[in-house]
């Protein structure tokens, strides 16, 4: 992914507050993220209370549901951090799938006919789906055939969140006119969160977290603990100024003269705000686009939708 361009509108130095790194294990375990390789069986749900037994916490929210029998990728958000969940729930997802198709067919024809599913689809929730049947528009981003082995076909697709596997290969069956069902289903990209991301299991959480609370050793749990600004790392950016940070912490929109930098972004656009030690403060919509910050004195530049900086009790005053 190409790297976005940044408008300085004030050069500064943060003081206040501490880098994501700088945390503490403690801090990390009520303000993080952990992503988990959910195996065939327990639910989303289930899988996310076991992460809150394991680490003693009362919250931990999951971005995404798979179904039991699917495996992969499992964000999980803990504490103060659940909120984010719901900006992970939009994300792009990724899979690996094995479709059986029912009856014998040429190869060529089976990689041609999956090339009309890339683009825009309509696609009808299944019946036993949580939502209202309804024709739904989703976009195919990618859709890669790995192999076909006699009428089993592993396939890659990366697509728009909300996208049903099942009814998608259902679709491919009777786009090709024979029929086809899903065997295998495993997520592999869950917005930024990735297979080669620090992926664990349920097991290497609770060995983890025996080490550290027992051996006095953090090291394998802060492997397990990604910080919730990893959750955002794909959304565009704004830096804002240490004086700005108690206003926007009570949940104040932000206007220009409290903006220190902020990347090339579009008007509607949800947009991460950092504090200048790289901490997340908010995050936000975009009521202008970054051009028109950058160019502009003054005037409301993001509306602030939801806060994750604690509260602070008085203004942050520069340092002399």
């Amino acid at each position: 992914m190409d790297k976005k361009q940044i408008f300085v509108k004030k050069e500064a130095i943060g003081t206040y507050g501490k880098k994501p790194e700088e945390r503490t294990t403690d801090e990390l375990i009520q303000y993080g993220v952990v992503n988990i390789d959910k195996n065939a069986g327990p639910t989303s749900h289930q899988t996310s209370d076991y992460v809150k037994k394991i680490l003693h916490i009362t919250k931990a929210g999951h971005s995404g549901t798979l179904d039991p029998g699917v495996t992969g990728v499992q964000p999980i958000a803990l504490g103060r951090a659940t909120r984010v969940t719901q900006f992970l729930l939009t994300a792009p997802k990724e899979y690996v799938c094995i479709m059986h198709i029912h009856k014998d067919i040429d190869e060529s024809i089976v990689r041609e006919g999956v090339k009309k599913f890339i683009g825009k689809i309509q696609q009808l929730p299944p019946v036993k789906s949580a939502i209202k049947r309804q024709l739904r528009t989703r976009e195919i981003y990618e859709f890669e055939i790995f192999e076909i082995k006699g009428r089993d076909v592993l396939f890659r697709v990366q697509c728009q969140a909300g996208t049903y596997i099942r009814k998608l290969v259902h679709d491919i069956g009777q786009e090709l006119k024979i029929g086809a069902h899903m065997v295998e289903l495993r997520r592999t990209q869950a917005g930024p969160f990735t297979e080669k991301d620090n992926l664990i299991t349920l097991n290497d959480l609770q060995d983890a977290y025996y080490i550290y609370k027992v051996e006095n050793n953090e090291k394998y749990l802060r492997y397990c603990i990604h910080p919730i600004e990893r959750a955002v790392e794909k959304l565009s950016k704004c830096w804002i100024l240490d004086t700005t940070l108690e206003s926007v912490s009570h949940g104040r929109d932000i206007a220009i003269p409290g903006i220190s930098k902020l990347e090339n972004f579009k008007k509607g656009e949800t947009i991460a705000v950092m504090s200048l030690k790289d901490e997340l403060v908010c995050i936000g919509e975009a009521l202008m686009s970054g051009v028109e910050v950058n160019t502009k004195e003054k005037g409301l530049a993001i509306a602030t939708q939801k806060v994750f900086m604690l509260p602070l009790s008085g203004p942050i005053l520069p340092r002399e």
